[in-house]
């Protein structure tokens, strides 16, 4: 686990962009350590999948005008989920090193924060879409009301929602809940 603290400064990308900054910072640090390295997905908004199992997770806090980012990934041992499949690297070869793996983070982390700051969103969206699970993916989601809904991923929005397509054909835009792969 580790957390890292990003200043908002005036005109920069809408916050909750931060999600898929970091979302793709992880991938990229985990990228290494998976042999098969196409079953390395992201989940909106916030976790990574190795082989349909929960890798990792980012969670993101604002205060004023800082935002809080704080990573968990499951490098030697992975925690049972009543909810869903969990996965750790040392399941699929050899563990990494934890001060290593936080190291190529980092730089990740760096990298993808300044590519945020001066390209804005456009390329981040296409970027996270295209290590994410598929268009099309059947995903649950659980409102922050208790409410259920249930559709297919259907990409991005501009302001980085998702964007749901439903059993009828319509859509609807995601900006929070807890998304599962259905």
């Amino acid at each position: 686990m580790g957390s890292t603290v990003v200043r908002i400064d005036p005109g920069a990308p809408p916050t909750q962009t931060l999600a898929l900054v970091a979302g793709i910072a992880v991938y990229e640090a985990l990228l290494p350590y998976c042999p098969d390295r196409q079953s390395l997905k992201l989940k909106w908004p916030n976790d990574i999948y190795y082989r349909d199992a929960k890798l990792a997770g980012i969670l993101l806090e604002r205060e004023k005008d800082n935002v809080i980012v704080g990573v968990g990934a499951n490098l030697a041992a992975a925690p049972h989920l009543p909810d869903r499949a969990t996965i750790a690297l040392a399941s699929v070869g050899p563990t990494p090193d934890r001060d290593i793996f936080a190291h190529a983070l980092m730089q990740s982390f760096d990298q993808e924060l300044e590519r945020w700051r001066t390209y804005g969103t456009e390329p981040l969206i296409r970027r996270w879409e295209s290590i994410a699970h598929a268009k099309g993916t059947s995903l649950v989601v659980h409102e922050q009301t208790g409410g259920l809904i249930k559709g297919t991923f259907d990409g991005l929005l501009a302001d980085g929602s998702l964007h749901l397509r439903l059993a009828d054909g319509t859509t609807r835009a995601i900006h929070a809940g807890d998304v599962l792969l259905a």
